[in-house]
C-alpha cells in the first residue's frame, strides 16, 4: 500500500503535459467565454455594494440601505463598478475571477510545496473548473467573495514562510472589501504575532476611516449597521447573523 501510494504521489507531481495543459485552457476559457455572453447580473453582494457606491456618488448615504452591512472602505472599492458601462464590466470580470481562483489554487499548492507545473496542478485546477459548483458560480456572478477565495490562502503561504505581518496585509485588505476573513485574527493570535495582528486591524480600519470621512453620514456603520447587527430581527440576515440572540444559544447559553 505505501509503494502504491508513493507511486501515485510521485506520478502526481511529474511534470504535466501539453494535452492537460490545453484541455485546462480549455475549460478556464469555455467557462470565462460562455459568463461574457450569458451574464448573470453581477451577484447579489456586488449588487448591494454597487447600488451603495451610486448612493454616494449622487450625494446620498449609502447606509440609508439597512442591509448594506460593509465597512465604508468597501464604497470607495466599488465606485469603479459603480461608473464602468456593464458592457465593460461583463467582458472584464469574468476573466479577473478566474484569474484569481487560479492564483489562490497555485498559493494552496505552493503551501504544500507542489510543483506549479505538475499533473496535480493541472488536474486539480481542471476539476475544480469543470466539475465544482461554487467555482464555476463565483465565476459567473463575479462575487466579491472570491478576494477572500484568494487572500486565505495567500495569507497561510505567507505565514509558512514566516512572513507574518505580510500575511496579516493580506487580511487586512481583503476585510477592507468584505469582512469575510474576519475570523483569520484568532490565527494571528493564537500564533502570538502581535505586531502581524496590529496590521490586519490597521489597513482595514485606516481604509474605512479614511472612506467614512468622504461621506455624509461618516459613523453610519457604527450608528446604523452595528445596531442592525446586534438586534438580528431582519428575515435578511437571518441565515448570516452573528448577533447574540443567534450566536449565544450555539453555544450552549441561553
Amino acid at each position: 500500500m505505501v509503494t502504491g501510494k508513493s507511486d501515485i504521489s510521485g506520478w502526481l507531481v511529474r511534470p504535466a503535459g501539453g494535452p492537460l495543459w490545453s484541455a485546462l485552457a480549455v475549460v478556464l476559457g469555455a467557462l470565462t467565454t460562455h459568463t461574457v455572453l450569458v451574464t448573470s447580473g453581477g451577484g447579489m453582494d456586488n449588487a448591494i455594494v454597487v447600488d451603495a457606491a451610486r448612493t454616494w456618488l449622487a450625494g446620498g448615504s449609502p447606509y440609508d440601505d439597512p442591509h448594506f452591512l460593509y465597512f465604508p472602505s468597501a464604497v470607495l472599492a466599488a465606485v469603479p463598478q459603480a461608473l464602468l458601462p456593464r458592457s465593460v464590466l461583463d467582458v472584464l470580470v469574468p476573466p479577473a475571477v478566474t484569474g484569481a481562483l487560479a492564483l489562490g489554487w497555485a498559493c494552496a499548492l505552493r503551501l504544500h510545496r507542489v510543483p506549479l507545473h505538475s499533473r496535480l496542478a493541472a488536474l486539480g485546477l481542471l476539476g475544480l473548473a469543470a466539475g465544482f459548483a461554487p467555482f464555476g458560480q463565483l465565476v459567473r456572478l463575479g462575487n466579491w467573495t472570491v478576494t477572500a477565495v484568494l487572500a486565505l490562502p495567500l495569507c497561510l503561504l505567507l505565514a509558512s514562510r514566516g512572513r507574518w505581518v505580510a500575511a496579516g496585509a493580506v487580511v487586512g485588505v481583503a476585510v477592507a472589501f468584505k469582512p469575510l476573513l474576519a475570523p483569520m485574527a484568532l490565527l494571528f493570535c493564537f500564533a502570538r504575532r502581535w505586531r502581524a495582528l496590529g496590521v490586519l486591524v490597521l489597513v482595514p480600519s485606516a481604509a474605512s476611516v479614511s472612506a467614512a470621512l468622504l461621506m455624509p453620514d461618516p459613523a453610519g456603520f457604527l450608528t446604523r449597521t452595528l445596531p442592525f447587527l446586534l438586534r438580528g430581527d431582519d428575515a435578511f440576515v437571518r441565515l448570516y447573523e452573528a448577533s447574540p440572540a443567534a450566536v449565544l444559544p450555539r453555544l450552549g447559553v441561553p
